[in-house]
């Protein structure tokens, strides 16, 4: 049987409940289709925060081992390099040792630091400290190497090796969608070539800052009137009616520092921002679609295994516009193509989705896009590493089915070498075709999944789970079978599974370079 391609497609910033196939109202018709035809994971982690996601997506090793432990500024420790270690191959270059044709469109962000407003310092590109996509496997690359930027004016963009300027990008210009027709053509390419393809699709959407064209926002505006507290009582009903949680699944509490929506004073307004934040995760939709319809037109979509999932939670933060110089978020008041400067702040005075915009949609909506759990983006408590996730491929897998076994997107580099015929030495992560197949209850690996980003900790060891909030914080012990939205602390009547867990995690952290704050 010849190899079949795989394509990776991540989204950003985007919560467990974003999507319609697991009980958003926001429409994905084309997700929901990939997941009606495949196979959807109910607990698929990811590392916590975008840049460490991505280096686990891209080397199948924790992100401390791989060299992203914290963000992309480079900390001087192994674990904190903030790009991927010379030494440890990427999925990429693994795949094409092995054959295959290999392209990335979208978000790298696992290759150093640049300051998105200083453009004089970007020269650093393709150095030792700042590998390019195309140094590390990828024979074809469009995108961004930083982290976040405006959609219709984006700073890093790069298509090969060359920074393209802003005065190429055309009037209607829109990340998301140029995403997803490069990745089309990077498709046609491949299958021109005769050559199977590992494709890379890592949006930006939905990550902040809130920018949709107006044509997208408009049919979402007025849907979230009702506010963040129906919308997450709606959400787990749907999730519990697809299967995705059981029917008596509990919602947490609201988030502390989320009001009550009657108690909103700008009602309209915030309901504006979780609009264009629908607005964004449409348009990806339709992203992926262009991709999805390329693969469909070459007779290559049943021959292709299409994984999709997102770096992490949703994000509570917010940006302020009395950010200081040189310093986030102010870093993003940048020109646009109108030439007006884009304005960085959640300002009442001013509506989200235009260019001249930066703003996020703020902590209470982030507690609704992670319905049914607590917390958020970088945080290790399930609100901020549980990802949707959906697998396709007609060949090799069954169509609506429901898995619920822990798994990692560390396991998705081990999953795509096994497939692909290429070398799996040295990967921290494991095979989940078998898991994906029905075929075994959970994946085989040798320790507990664990994590670390920012003091926020956790170890995942059957059905316990062990989680703080900080370095400082104490440790919190959860019966995730019985409790996964991590109500009921149960560490006081197991300090023995508490103790045990505590030195497993600690193992996982010397082997894996995790250093305690501050470096």
């Amino acid at each position: 049987m010849p190899h079949p391609n795989i394509l990776f497609i991540l989204a950003d910033d985007m919560g467990y409940s974003d999507i319609g196939c697991f009980g958003a109202e926001i429409r994905t018709p084309v997700l929901d289709r990939l997941a009606a035809e495949g196979v959807r994971c109910t607990q698929l982690y990811n590392a916590a925060r975008c840049c460490p996601s991505r280096a686990g997506i891209m080397t199948g090793a924790y992100p401390h081992r791989a060299g992203v432990g914290g963000m992309v500024g480079d900390q001087g420790h192994p674990g904190y390099r903030g790009f991927i270690r010379p030494d440890l191959p990427t999925v990429a270059e693994r795949l094409r040792d092995a054959g295959y044709a290999t392209w990335m469109s979208g978000k790298w962000h696992c290759g150093g630091d640049y300051a998105v407003h200083r453009p004089d310092q970007w020269r650093a590109a393709g150095d030792a400290t700042h590998p390019l996509p195309t140094q590390r496997g990828f024979q074809r690359f469009y995108g961004m190497l930083a982290g976040a930027g405006s959609y219709f004016d984006p700073p890093t963009l790069m298509e090969q090796e060359r920074f393209v300027p802003l005065s190429e990008l055309p009037a209607d210009y829109y990340l998301t969608t140029e995403l997803g027709r490069r990745a089309a053509g990077f498709i046609d390419d491949a299958a021109a070539a005769g050559a199977p393809f590992f494709g890379y699709l890592a949006f930006t959407a939905p990550h902040w800052p809130l920018h949709a064209p107006e044509t997208e926002i408009a049919p979402y505006r007025g849907a979230y009137r009702a506010g963040w507290d129906a919308l997450r009582a709606q959400r787990l009903r749907r999730m519990a009616a697809l299967g995705v949680l059981p029917a008596d699944q509990a919602l947490s509490d609201r988030d502390p520092d989320a009001p009550a929506w009657d108690d909103v004073d700008t009602p309209g307004w915030q309901a504006e921002l979780m609009a264009v934040y629908a607005a964004q995760i449409t348009v990806m939709d339709r992203a992926i679609g262009t991709a999805v319809d390329a693969l469909r037109r070459h007779g290559q979509l049943d021959n292709t295994l299409v994984i999709f999932l997102s770096d992490n939670g949703g994000c509570a933060e917010f940006l302020r516009e009395d950010g200081e110089p040189e310093r986030w978020p102010a870093i993003y008041n940048l020109p646009t193509k109108t030439g007006a400067r884009c304005r960085v702040g959640n300002t009442r005075d001013q509506r989200p989705g235009p260019a001249e915009t930066f703003m996020s949609y703020e902590l209470p909506w982030a507690n609704a896009s992670n319905t049914p759990f607590r917390k958020f983006k970088a945080w290790t408590h399930e609100g901020g590493i549980s990802s949707p996730f959906i697998a396709r491929w007609p060949a090799g897998l069954p169509a609506g089915a429901v898995r619920h076994a822990p798994a990692h997107l560390i396991d998705l580099v081990a999953t795509a070498c096994v497939l692909g015929g290429a070398s799996t030495d040295d990967l921290d992560g494991v095979d989940l075709l078998p898991t994906l197949r029905g075929e075994a209850s959970a994946p085989a690996r040798d320790e507990p999944l664990c994590w670390e980003h920012f003091g926020h900790a956790a170890i995942r060891d059957g059905d316990w789970k062990l989680v703080r909030a900080g370095q400082q914080a104490p440790w919190e012990l959860y019966d995730i079978a019985a409790d996964r939205i991590e109500q009921r602390d149960l560490a006081a009547d197991h300090p023995e599974t508490v103790a045990r867990l505590t030195a497993t995690w600690q193992r996982w952290a010397d082997r894996c370079g995790v250093l305690p704050r501050p470096l």
